[in-house]
């Protein structure tokens, strides 16, 4: 079997394997396919003064040519040297051309296949796990460590260092793909361009999916019993275009949240248990205003204050127009309950 362990991935992709000749990327992250597929193709052409020195195939279109595959990876180079091949499956079967390549290995030449998502033990990836002439790395989401070390990579580069609370905040942001993380952090380098170092102010203001952030502070700051700084965030939400029942539907969940918690403190739970216990885990930013919100409010008291959310959720959506104001009070009187215990 020669399935790449992930701890020998770099490693692996860091040279040329002339006795494993063929490549297969496959898995759910497909911004991560493509990256890696991209750093072998130009690590199999470096040095070479052929223009045309990859050839790209598509699957769909080689299935009912099986032999085209083996054909490509066996022509002469025209400026000479190695032969390099880049396949991207499609929605079609390529496992009768690719059954032929691993038949007959190209002497010299590289092969790149790029899949998607594949099960273990059948079709495509058992065929190059089983085979002495393939490599078969499978991409899945990155890890914790592989964001820290994508955003500490990208900002070096670029020359900008990065609070630690902003390095943090952009992690939770990131993941789902290599792709649209790396896209998400060029942007914010671009965006804090001549700054001397990134802050979270900066992350907020840019990157993908930080509405979630806004909508966090402002349920946040409520509970909190946090007026002015409620009313910070939601004047900045409102204003880059975020609808009023929107934002009530997220302090309403926030509020279903709390009066859960609540209900297990007041069962004999304590409130650090409740906290860490939390599903799905809370950033290390909200713990102090989430247990701020705890020791300041019953459970009976969150039901009142979800009641009440409810009814000017319902008006705002009945209002787009008096949306906003009607969401602000209704905000207002709750962080004032929470002020006064």
């Amino acid at each position: 079997m020669v399935a790449v362990r992930p701890g020998d991935v770099e490693a692996t992709l860091s040279r040329l394997d002339p006795l494993r000749p063929i490549l297969l990327l496959f898995g759910p992250d497909s911004g991560l396919v493509r990256e890696r597929a991209r750093a072998y193709l130009a690590r199999a052409t470096q040095g070479s003064d052929d223009p045309f020195g990859v050839v790209r195939l598509d699957g769909d279109e080689i299935s009912g040519d099986p032999g085209r595959l083996v054909d490509e990876a066996g022509t002469v180079a025209l400026f000479g040297g190695r032969r390099v091949v880049s396949l991207r499956v499609g929605t079609r079967n390529v496992m009768p051309a690719v059954e032929a390549l691993l038949a007959a290995p190209p002497a010299d030449a590289i092969v790149v296949i790029e899949a998607g998502d594949l099960k273990r033990g059948v079709g495509l990836r058992a065929l190059c796990e089983g085979s002495p002439h393939a490599l078969a790395i499978a991409c899945y989401a990155d890890s914790d460590r592989d964001v820290a070390r994508l955003i500490d990579t990208m900002t070096a580069e670029a020359g900008l260092a990065i609070d630690r609370d902003a390095r943090a905040e952009l992690a939770d942001l990131l993941g789902g793909d290599r792709m649209a993380s790396r896209g998400e952090i060029a942007k914010l380098l671009l965006y804090a361009a001549g700054e001397s170092r990134i802050t979270s102010t900066h992350v907020r203001a840019i990157v993908g999916d930080a509405s979630g952030l806004a909508l966090d502070d402002i349920a946040d700051a409520t509970f909190a019993g946090q007026a002015a700084e409620m009313a910070v965030a939601f004047a900045k939400a409102t204003g880059e275009g975020m609808r009023a029942d929107i934002v009530l539907g997220a302090v309403c969940r926030t509020a279903q949240s709390l009066h859960q918690m609540r209900l297990g403190i007041e069962a004999g739970g304590s409130v650090e248990r409740a906290i860490e216990g939390a599903r799905p885990a809370l950033h290390f930013r909200r713990k102090p205003l989430i247990e701020k919100a705890l020791r300041g409010w019953t459970a009976a008291r969150l039901e009142m204050a979800l009641f009440a959310l409810d009814d000017a959720l319902l008006a705002a959506r009945r209002s787009a127009a008096l949306g906003p104001a009607l969401a602000e009070r209704a905000l207002l009187q709750v962080a004032g309950q929470a002020r006064r215990g």
